[in-house]
């Protein structure tokens, strides 16, 4: 997570939703750096903990932005984090299929490696209400970019990053009805933005 004083923004990292690559390229422009275990804060907790916080030390009420990817391509990009070549140890998902993988993320609770969290935690609040300004599509790249343009008034180049290897991960009809039913508030929020133009605005 990084804050930025001059722009008023915040970034709220989701993981699987190009994090990395975003804060390669905004890193050296951040005021305030969060990483390792707080790499990956929740918007709820920023809201609750860090916002105060920000606006009684510094008078500093950031905007925040974020990434939301399709959820069975963010999910498919877990599976290939945890099945590439040396990987391994609990949270290890080789010689899983894609469909054995999904059915084990929607278990409750879920096995190691399989607890990948999910990204509508990671936004909302205890109430399901979006709890960043600015939420991007994942696919919506130029959207992100022509935002950040504006913003730090300079162009913005994001290279990817931590990128896993292509392997093909087919997910079954059946299952993936299963996981639509299981993540279905997350499918909405995703086609929410989606129907936004890639580009939601919210006033929390």
């Amino acid at each position: 997570m990084l804050v930025f004083s001059d722009q008023r923004l915040a970034f709220i990292a989701v993981p699987k939703t190009g994090t990395t690559a975003i804060e390669m390229a905004l890193r050296p422009k951040a005021d305030i750096i969060f990483g390792k275990q707080r790499k990956h804060m929740t918007a709820q907790r920023f809201h609750r903990r860090i916002a105060p916080f920000l606006n009684n030390a510094f008078d500093l009420q950031p905007e925040r932005f974020a990434v939301i990817r399709e959820p069975e391509e963010q999910i498919r990009s877990w599976y290939r984090y945890r099945t590439r070549e040396g990987h391994e140890g609990s949270k290890s998902a080789i010689g899983l299929s894609f469909d054995e993988f999904v059915q084990d993320v929607i278990k409750d609770p879920p096995p190691p490696h399989a607890g990948i969290g999910s990204q509508i935690k990671m936004l909302t609040g205890s109430r399901g209400q979006v709890m960043v300004h600015h939420l991007f599509a994942y696919e919506a790249q130029p959207k992100l970019r022509a935002f950040l343009n504006d913003r730090f008034g300079t162009e913005i180049l994001l290279k990817q990053k931590n990128v896993s290897p292509d392997t093909d991960a087919p997910l079954t009809p059946e299952i993936r009805t299963r996981l639509r039913d299981a993540r279905a508030e997350e499918f909405t929020l995703y086609d929410r933005v989606q129907q936004a133009g890639g580009h939601l605005i919210t006033d929390i």
